[in-house]
């Protein structure tokens, strides 16, 4: 499966991220549902993680996401 990348602004600054469309396809349906910009999103993910890779973060981000029912 083909990654697709996104270019965002996180913080005032641009960045790139490549996931596989599955797991963009969950972080655009959970922004939806929570009512904010997928860059809203990825911004809360990448402030809360430590030394990981952003994409790893957002894939770990959204499958305990899933578990969790969201």
């Amino acid at each position: 499966m083909p990654l697709i990348k996104r270019s965002l602004s996180l913080v005032g600054h641009r960045t790139s991220i490549s996931l596989e469309p599955d797991f963009w396809a969950e972080v655009d349906r959970i922004a939806r549902q929570e009512g904010q910009s997928v860059a809203s999103l990825v911004g809360a993910i990448d402030a809360a993680r430590e030394e990981e890779p952003l994409a790893s973060s957002v894939r770990v981000w959204v499958l305990q996401a899933l578990r969790t029912g969201r």
